[in-house]
C-alpha cells in the first residue's frame, strides 16, 4: 500500500501542488472525503481547481519575467533585477493568460494530451522529493491527487494556461527537486535564470521522456507529433512574452484607437511617437529610372 502513497506525493510535487501548499499555508477543506464522484461541481476540486489557477498566475508571472526582467521580486529571485520596469509593470502575465486561453491555435487534442501526461505523473521520470514540503496524511494525499486527475483528464476543465503553466512546473522539478519548495507558489518561479533556460532547454530539445509520456495520449494522426509541437510551445511562450512586454496591449484604448497612457515598452525600447508622422506617398521612380544595371 506504501507505493501508491510515494506516487501521490511524487505526482502532487511534479504539478507544484504541494509545494504551494507549503508556500501559502493553504487548508484544503473536506480533506476526510475521497473524491469520487469525478464531477468538477464537487467542492474539493472547486477548491484545487482555483489553487490551480493561482499556480498558473504564478508561473506565468515567472515566465514573464525571464523574458522581460523588472525590479520585481520574481526577477530577484531568478537572480536578474533590473532598475527599469519590466514585464510585470507592463502586465504581461495578463497578456500571456488571455492569450493562451483565447487565442493561441493550440489544438484542444493536443492540450488534453498534455494535461492526461501530467495526470498520469509522469510516471516514467524520476524526481527527488526535497525536504520542506507539507506533511500531509495519506487521506489528503488521495483527495488532492484525484480531484488534480479529474480536472487535468476533463477535456473542458481547465484553461490551457493552467495546463502550459503545469507543464513548465513538472519540468522545474526535473531540473531542480528544491524547486518544489520555496519563495512564491510555483517551482518554475523559484528557479535561476539559468535553470529556466534549462526548462526551456528540456522542451526545444524534445526530451524523449516527455515526449513519449505526452505522445501516449494523442489520438492519430497526431501520434509522432509531439517534439514539434514542444518546440512550437517553448518559441511561442517567449515570443508572446516579449510581444506582451513591449506592445500596447496593457494601456490600449479600443474606443478611442489610442493608448491611455505611455506603455512600459515605449520606455524600454526609447520609443518617440512624434519623431515620425509618416512619409509622402510613392510617386514614381526616382529621376525617371525604371531598371539598375548590374554594375
Amino acid at each position: 500500500m506504501g507505493t501508491p502513497q510515494i506516487d501521490r506525493r511524487f505526482f502532487l510535487t511534479r504539478v507544484g501542488v504541494l509545494g504551494a501548499l507549503a508556500a501559502a499555508g493553504t487548508v484544503v477543506p473536506g480533506a476526510a472525503r475521497a473524491v469520487t464522484s469525478g464531477s468538477q461541481a464537487d467542492p474539493l476540486v472547486e477548491v484545487v481547481a482555483k489553487l490551480l489557477a493561482e499556480i498558473a498566475r504564478d508561473t506565468i508571472n515567472g515566465l514573464a519575467v525571464f523574458v522581460a526582467p523588472g525590479p520585481d521580486a520574481y526577477s530577484r529571485t531568478q537572480g536578474t533585477p533590473r532598475q527599469e520596469p519590466g514585464a510585470m509593470e507592463a502586465k504581461t502575465p495578463d497578456f500571456l493568460i488571455e492569450s493562451l486561453d483565447n487565442y493561441v491555435p493550440l489544438p484542444d487534442q493536443v492540450a488534453t494530451a498534455v494535461g492526461r501526461a501530467l495526470a498520469n505523473g509522469l510516471a516514467d521520470v524520476p524526481i527527488v522529493v526535497p525536504n520542506g514540503l507539507p506533511l500531509v496524511t495519506n487521506s489528503l494525499l488521495a483527495d488532492l491527487d484525484d480531484a488534480v486527475k479529474v480536472l487535468l483528464r476533463n477535456d473542458a476543465a481547465l484553461p490551457l494556461s493552467v495546463v502550459i503553466a503545469l507543464l513548465l512546473n513538472s519540468q522545474a522539478v526535473r531540473v531542480d527537486p528544491g524547486s518544489a519548495a520555496g519563495p512564491h507558489l510555483s517551482p518554475f518561479s523559484r528557479l535561476s535564470f539559468a535553470k529556466k533556460a534549462e526548462v526551456f532547454e528540456l522542451l526545444e530539445l524534445a526530451d524523449p521522456q516527455l515526449v513519449g509520456s505526452i505522445d501516449a495520449e494523442l489520438p492519430e494522426p497526431l501520434k509522432g507529433t509531439t517534439s514539434g509541437i514542444m518546440r512550437f510551445i517553448a518559441g511561442a511562450l517567449l515570443e508572446f512574452s516579449a510581444f506582451g512586454t513591449f506592445c500596447e496591449w496593457s494601456t490600449f484604448d479600443a474606443a478611442g484607437l489610442t493608448v491611455s497612457r505611455r506603455p512600459v515598452g515605449w520606455d524600454l525600447a526609447k520609443y518617440d511617437p512624434g519623431s515620425m508622422e509618416g512619409w509622402n506617398e510613392f510617386k514614381g521612380y526616382y529621376q525617371g529610372r525604371q531598371k539598375v544595371s548590374a554594375r
